[in-house]
């Protein structure tokens, strides 16, 4: 036999009535706490989702049951409930009753120019959005109000065929079937969806009594709240407008008073002290009961304060995070809860500068985004005249078909990135995220002409270098101009709140971090250490690119070891800076992974310039250049098959580390620098490149006469290597999965041109996300499960990390913790949003999501 549920279809509020957010919405439940706190709510009745998708579907309860609840003749309003207050919902029906009976009742009571205002509102306000009919057939402006209602009147006949209804049970049906079949319209299921509603998202409605706030005494309507909505700092803001019910042109009513005594015009402090004390007494018990700071509509009739509705306040993501610690340290909340009621997102938004979303913008096209961050600066199309720009002072935007590691000099001196070609793992996103630079790449629909220095967008309209604009990496837009900004908002609460997640999570995170600039920001974000530090990106600062060029111009190893001992002392001098800040925390150093080419030049510009450099002809050159092209160059000469070709490099790299291991002993630190092998698939690969490491090491140990100890470890990035992971792993202290070129190797994607069609293919389902996005768990998750399980085979106590661009999410950390993975580690920025995710997966598996949402229930 099915058991019966408590909860009724249709439900007077009272403390006692059996009432939930999951089956009436949140603000019916928030109405009855408030009703419990004996809080002055007026009568108030809610439906329940199933209800209310009942009436969508045209099968209408008996309007008696509603109305039995509300005094004959009492208007009543209408208000969406559901499940969270973000996902939104129809707009509110107030005056539900109103007719011509009433209309001469509240002549009487409230003055005929009030009574009338108000039975035209209700009209106007009935037609358009019961009705959906054109607002234009409702505005009378050159009419008085009395001439207005008639006429208004006779247009809702004329455009229905009937005359308007004056029964309020009329009224009130197809108000509430309006409202239900809105919710199930096509933009709003898409729009909450967007705010992270399910598809089958219910909604609640209520029906309340409606306080006239209109007549003699003080009357009016308002809105309180009690911090300010951008820091969460205590602040009384709102307003009142008396002898009004319209609470939505609060703001822009000329009526309107101030709250709190203020010089600039009369308050409702002043005019009723009362109301004003009963209103600053209701936040603190909001705040201690409720635990939430939150927003009151109310009323005032007649010197009576009447409580409508309470919200949580608007936030900002830093009042956000201040408000959750303010309640915890205030003893109302848990620090758990603390921890669990900020989105790892909103971290994000504080930790960069964002386009003010009150600005005026002129989009010109719309990319892929993929570094947070906003920046404005004048168009520039090559890293020399970003660099240009940056020593004249001058912010600029550098714009790229794609970047490629001779671009990185013109990164850092420009504000923002912009590429045609490349997706979320693409190399402008992968430096961008490092460098806290906004990034949009994939913007595909730009045609730039590089010659010429304009680029074409979307709409036409041509740009030209020096034209200023703004790129907004959150969002992937960028805008023609200058566009207003915030600034980034880190404080006392942010640190905070990250220390409490410290506290619960289980689990490492290190940074992804190439320069000391990056090391240091991932210090003052506490990362427990560099998880990977790309060696690569250190050949291209200052004169060491030439250096870099002139040895891959030489043909025997004794030269190329001649050529290299001139960066020896540079790689060195890298690696201690590295050594220092990071404290004793693990440095884990990547090989030198690139192919070749990518250090030369492919214009013809570039290749004189090299050619004369060398002292070679430009034949030679491009001779050079094309023997060293690959037709698939991510699958080529690259990682430790460049290290096993080229046995000098990582020769000189490791000597390099080493030396700088050395002088940081000597200095009094200490350091256990970590080694990695790049794009491994083979054990033989580990073993020839451990026994050119180990020589160096004793080399190094016995010239300094210093011992050391040191880890090497293997990058586990083609599918083969996850595969073999029990014969690697005998050659390896440490497994650290790069998951940008393992998702690359095992779809057989371009991450640098899935972007062209990625969005077509979540679209129609064929991924449920972007892979490069979002770990895939059931593919390249399988793989990282397999490595990890046969890893531990061949070494039981091997650490095992994730150090892809997938590090810093959500998902990916999970499956790390579900997979026993000692470590993650991600760019700087990413750094605190995943140690709040790792804290907040934490409490969900120590409590379960359900008991965690009963111990620590949504307050509103």
């Amino acid at each position: 036999m099915q058991q019966q549920s408590p909860y009724r279809p249709i439900t007077l509020i009272t403390p006692t009535a059996s009432m939930a957010p999951d089956v009436h919405g949140g603000r019916a439940k928030c109405l009855q706490r408030l009703i419990r706190l004996d809080m002055p709510v007026p009568p108030t009745v809610a439906l329940s989702f199933d209800q209310v998708l009942e009436i969508a579907k045209g099968r209408l309860p008996d309007m008696g049951d509603i109305l039995k609840h509300f005094v004959d003749g009492m208007l009543l309003s209408i208000r969406p409930s559901s499940q969270d207050p973000d996902w939104g919902g129809p707009g509110a029906i107030l005056n539900i009753g109103m007719n011509a009976e009433k209309h001469a009742a509240l002549c009487e009571r409230i003055g005929e120019g009030p009574a009338t205002r108000l039975f035209l509102h209700f009209v106007q306000s009935y037609a358009v959005h019961v009705h959906r009919l054109d607002p234009e057939f409702f505005e009378f402006p050159d009419q008085s109000d009395a001439e207005a209602l008639e006429s208004a009147l006779a247009a809702y006949e004329d455009e229905t065929d009937e005359p308007f209804p004056a029964d309020p049970a009329v009224q009130l049906a197809e108000a509430l079937q309006s409202m239900a079949r809105a919710w199930d319209g096509t933009s709003a299921r898409l729009l909450r969806e967007a705010k992270g509603a399910p598809a089958d998202a219910g909604l609640g409605l209520v029906v309340q009594a409606m306080v006239m706030a209109l007549g003699d005494g003080e009357c009016g309507a308002g809105r309180i709240q009690y911090v300010d909505s951008d820091t969460g700092q205590p602040q009384i803001t709102g307003r009142y407008v008396p002898q009004s019910q319209r609470r939505r042109a609060l703001m822009d009513d000329e009526r309107a008073k101030y709250l709190t005594k203020d010089p600039r015009g009369p308050s409702l402090e002043e005019a009723a002290p009362d109301v004003f004390g009963q209103l600053v007494a209701l936040g603190d018990v909001c705040r201690r009961k409720l635990r939430e700071e939150m927003m009151v509509e109310f009323t005032v009739e007649s010197g009576v304060l009447w409580v409508l509705d309470a919200v949580r306040v608007p936030r900002a993501s830093r009042a956000a995070v201040h408000i959750a610690v303010a309640l915890a340290n205030d003893k109302i909340i848990p620090r758990e809860e603390a921890v669990m009621r900020i989105q790892p997102t909103a971290l994000t938004e504080m930790l960069h500068r964002r386009v003010d979303p009150n600005a005026p913008r002129d989009l010109v096209v719309k990319g892929i985004a993929a570094s947070p961050g906003a920046a404005s600066g004048t168009l520039v199309f090559s890293a020399q005249d970003a660099q240009a720009c940056a020593a004249r002072g001058e912010p600029c935007v550098l714009l790229r078909r794609e970047t490629t590691p001779e671009d990185i000099r013109g990164m850092h001196a420009a504000q923002a990135v912009l590429t045609m070609r490349g997706g979320v793992t693409s190399h402008a996103a992968v430096i961008g995220r490092g460098l806290g630079l906004p990034c949009v790449v994939g913007a595909s629909a730009l045609t730039i002409n590089s010659k010429r220095r304009t680029v074409k967008v979307p709409d036409g309209r041509t740009l030209v270098e020096g034209d200023i604009v703004t790129v907004d990496g959150t969002s992937g837009q960028v805008f023609l101009g200058e566009v207003d900004t915030l600034e980034a908002s880190l404080d006392e609460s942010f640190q905070t709140l990250l220390s409490w997640a410290d506290d619960v999570r289980d689990i490492a995170v290190r940074v992804n971090a190439d320069t000391p600039l990056e090391a240091q920001m991932a210090r003052n974000f506490a990362a427990e250490g560099i998880g990977l530090c790309r060696t690569e990106h250190m050949f291209f600062e200052g004169d060491r690119l030439g250096v870099m060029r002139e040895m891959i111009f030489v043909d025997n190893a004794e030269d190329r070891r001649a050529v290299l001992d001139r960066l020896l002392p540079m790689q060195r001098a890298d690696f201690a800076a590295l050594f220092d800040i990071m404290a004793g925390l693990p440095v884990c150093i990547r090989l030198f992974d690139p192919p070749l080419h990518e250090f030369l030049p492919t214009e013809r510009s570039g290749l004189r310039d090299l050619a004369a450099q060398l002292n070679l002809s430009q034949t030679e050159v491009q001779e050079r250049v094309a023997a060293l092209s690959e037709h698939n160059p991510m699958l080529g000469m690259r990682g430790v098959r460049l290290g096993i070709a080229v046995p000098e490099i990582y020769e000189m790299q490791a000597e390099a580390i080493f030396e700088a291991t050395v002088d940081i002993y000597q200095k009094g630190a200490t350091v256990v620098p970590e080694i990695m092998i790049p794009v491994v698939s083979a054990m033989r690969e580990v073993e020839l490149v451990k026994s050119r490491i180990d020589a160096i090491a004793a080399q190094v140990s016995t010239t300094r006469d210093h011992k050391f100890t040191y880890k090497l470890g293997v990058m586990v990035e083609t599918p083969r290597a996850a595969l073999r992971a029990e014969d690697i792993a005998k050659h390896a202290e440490f497994l650290s999965f790069g998951t940008n070129d393992l998702t690359q190797m095992t779809y057989g994607l371009s991450r640098d041109d899935a972007g062209r069609f990625m969005s077509s293919y979540v679209q129609q389902g064929v991924y449920a996300e972007d892979p490069f996005h979002t770990l895939d768990v059931e593919g390249v998750g399988e793989l990282l499960a397999i490595g990890a399980e046969r890893g531990r085979k061949g070494r039981p106590k091997i650490t095992l990390s994730l150090c892809g661009e997938h590090g810093g999410t959500r998902d990916a950390i999970r499956f790390c913790r579900e997979q026993g993975f000692n470590y993650v580690s991600c760019s700087p920025f990413r750094v605190p949003v995943a140690r709040l995710s790792a804290a907040q997966l934490t409490l969900e598996d120590r409590l379960g999501t359900h008991n965690l949402r009963e111990k620590y229930p949504l307050t509103t």
